[in-house]
Formats: C-alpha cells, structure tokens, sequence
C-alpha cells in the first residue's frame, strides 16, 4: 500500500543507510587504529586479557632491562677474578724463580711486591654502578630474572649471584705453624709452609705439621692444599675457649684431610700436642701446603704475606700460592657461571616478550587486507544508500504531483 502521509520505502533505506554507516565507522575505526578490539564495548572478555598481557610485557621490557644491568655487573667482576688470575699466575713464575739459590730474590721480590699492588688496583677499580663484588663488600646480589603469574597472583624471581672476597687487605700474621720432627724437616715460617713429599716408599715420604701455641681467634682458619686437593677448617668459639686449641685445630684438620679420600695416612698422637703426621701412600709425590687467615682477612689476604727475599720465605710462599690461584679460578668460574645464567634468562625473556605479543596481536589486532576490501565495499553500499534514499524520497512527490 501506498502512503502519502508515511514513506515506508525512505525509512528503510534510512535505516539501512544507517546500518551501513555503522560498520563503515566500525572498519575505519579498525583501520586507523589497527586493532580489531580497541576498548571494553566491542569485546570485553577479549580486551581485559590483552591488558593484562600488555602489562606483563611492559613489566617484562622492565626485567629485560635489569638483567642487563646484573649481566653487565657480572662480567666486570668475572674479568677481574680472570685478571687476578693471571697475575697470580705470574707472581707464581715469580716465585718459582726464587727457589733457586744463584738468583737475585731481592728483585724477584721487588716485582711480586708490583704485582700484589696490582691485584689490589683491579679488585678495588671492580665495581658497575657502585657496586662491587670481588671486594668482600656484597656477599650476594639478586638480579630480578622474571615475573612469573598463577591464580594466586603475580611474584618475581631472581637469581642470586654471590660476592667474591678477593681483597688482599686485613691481614694480620699469626704463627700458626712451627717445624716438626720428621723425616722429610718441614720448613715452616709463621703464617705459611710448604713441601713436598716422595712418593711412598721414598726417604722423605712423610713430614709432620704442628699447629703452634698461637693465641687463635674464632673466624681464623688454616686452609691445606694436598696436590690438586684443598681443605681448611674455621676455627669456632668453642675451639678458642678449649684448654688445648692446638689438638682441637689439628683434629679438625686430620679429618678433613681424611674426608678427600686421598691416598695418605694422617696420624695423630695426643702425646704431641697439635702436631699431624703426614705419610704419602701414594706412587708419585705429593705437595703439601698450608696457610694461617685471620677472621677479618680478605679472601687473597695471605698475598700480603709472601715474601720471596729469603730462601724460607720463597718454599712457604710456592705452597701458598697454588691456593690463591686456586680462589682467583673459582670466584671467576663461579662469577662466569652466573653470566651464563643471566645470559640466558635475558635471551628468553627477549623471545617471551615476542610471544606474548604475537598473542596479543592475534585477539586485538584487525585484519588489514579484510578491514581494507570491506571498508570498499561499505564505501560502496553507503553510495548505493544515499542513492534509495533518495529516490524514496521522491516517490511521494510524484504522487502528489497527480493530485495538482
């Protein structure tokens, strides 16, 4: 039926017009933002898990940006225990050269005096961003490695890197070694000894150790290397206040040493006081070393004690620095370890922050080669629309023109 009073026609091509120019402001929408879901109303369950996603990837650029930090902080403490570890190295050519007895020990020990100046130069200049950890002054430092997000909420994690005491200063000698009675006559001065003993069957395949009537302090420890093997004991409060300190540090030492399971005997006679007897069961022979270290000692504290000017000075000092060496190599392996760690977590926390915006993207982002053929075609049918709307438009002029 035809009205003059109502045009039915024009209403709908109104409203299609309408419909049209909603999906029209819909797909430019899309377009100039590039996001399918762009806020709450067109899809809320889809846009709050992007924000939170969003969010955990800007808290993600945050730890990305510290482990560089913590990684950065690492390696410079890592190429100082390598550093160190070279000038230990050549401090024990050093020493070495002052075994003999045709050589100039008092310029020989001139240059390991440089060299320990040295060694104190890189461990203080150590430190990224103030902080250092190869000076005794950080035993620990967390570098925050990642946000990790369950259904009780979000915690970080990190990972601990610890510190490295290779500072020489702090150290006070104490006589901690006197020369025993043995086959092979230890050569002990104060602080330090070393020997070596033949192998088993030999003339001098034992020697004896005695711990001195020296007044001990608890945190003082006495550190032995056995061939490739180390060992120490710490001494407590409770040894200190022993009426017989001495046997109490010499027990401590004999168990250790038999807990390696080196092919020695370790005999010891309360009838000598603090004295352990050193026998080598094996076929080659073994060097034996020892070193005193005061509690407040840094931990290459026992440098300050090397002196290679004297004949006795230079045998203790050959068995102290294969221990040095030793603490120099594992602060830097430990240290390198932990660069390593942190290395990796920052490569996947690099690969994680990709991923979760590849996620992102695919629940928000717009289809542009879809948004753009439709936005087209919208384009066309908005023509089309204002062309019906027009012609309904006229159709009651039409038939009211008749009535004329």
């Amino acid at each position: 039926m035809s009205s003059i009073l109502t045009n039915n026609s024009a209403m709908v091509a109104l409203q299609t017009l309408k419909g049209i120019n909603k999906n029209l402001s819909d797909v430019q929408n899309q377009i100039s933002t590039g996001k399918s879901v762009s806020s709450a109303k067109e899809n809320s369950a889809v846009w709050a898990i992007s924000k939170v996603m969003e969010s955990d990837v800007n808290g993600f650029k945050a730890i990305s940006d510290n482990l560089a930090l913590g990684e950065s902080t690492v390696a410079v403490a890592r190429n100082a225990a390598e550093t160190i570890t070279d000038l230990l190295t050549e401090m024990k050519t050093k020493i070495v050269a002052a075994q003999g007895d045709n050589v100039d020990r008092a310029k020989i020990n001139t240059d390991v005096t440089a060299l320990k100046e040295q060694i104190a130069s890189v461990v203080s200049a150590a430190q990224f961003n103030g902080l250092n950890l190869v000076d005794g002054s950080s035993a620990s430092v967390n570098v925050l490695s990642s946000l990790d997000r369950s259904s009780t909420g979000v915690n970080s994690s990190n990972i601990q890197v610890s510190g490295n005491n290779l500072s020489t200063g702090g150290y006070v000698a104490k006589a901690a070694f006197v020369t025993g009675a043995a086959t092979n006559g230890v050569s002990a001065s104060l602080d330090s000894f070393g020997f070596a003993l033949d192998a088993t069957g030999g003339a001098a395949d034992d020697a004896a150790i005695t711990i001195a009537t020296t007044v001990f302090a608890a945190g003082d420890s006495i550190s032995m290397r056995l061939g490739d093997t180390d060992i120490s004991y710490t001494i407590t409060a409770e040894d200190v206040a022993s009426t017989t300190t001495r046997d109490v540090v010499a027990l401590g030492l004999k168990n250790a040493i038999e807990a390696t399971g080196l092919n020695v005997t370790v005999d010891y006679d309360s009838g000598t006081p603090g004295e352990l007897a050193i026998t080598n069961n094996g076929a080659t022979s073994l060097a034996v070393s020892g070193q005193f270290m005061n509690a407040s000692a840094g931990g290459l504290g026992a440098v300050a004690a090397i002196n290679v000017s004297t004949q006795v000075g230079a045998t203790a000092a050959l068995g102290s620095i294969e221990t040095l060496i030793n603490t120099a190599i594992d602060a830097a392996a430990s240290f390198g370890s932990a660069e390593g760690r942190i290395s990796t977590q920052a490569e996947f926390i690099s690969n994680l922050t990709d991923s979760l915006k590849t996620g992102i993207g695919a629940m928000v982002d717009a289809n542009m080669e879809e948004a753009s053929a439709r936005l087209q075609a919208l384009q066309v049918q908005q023509q089309l629309g204002v062309q019906s709307l027009s012609i309904a438009n006229q159709s009651p002029q039409a038939l009211l023109s008749l009535f004329r």
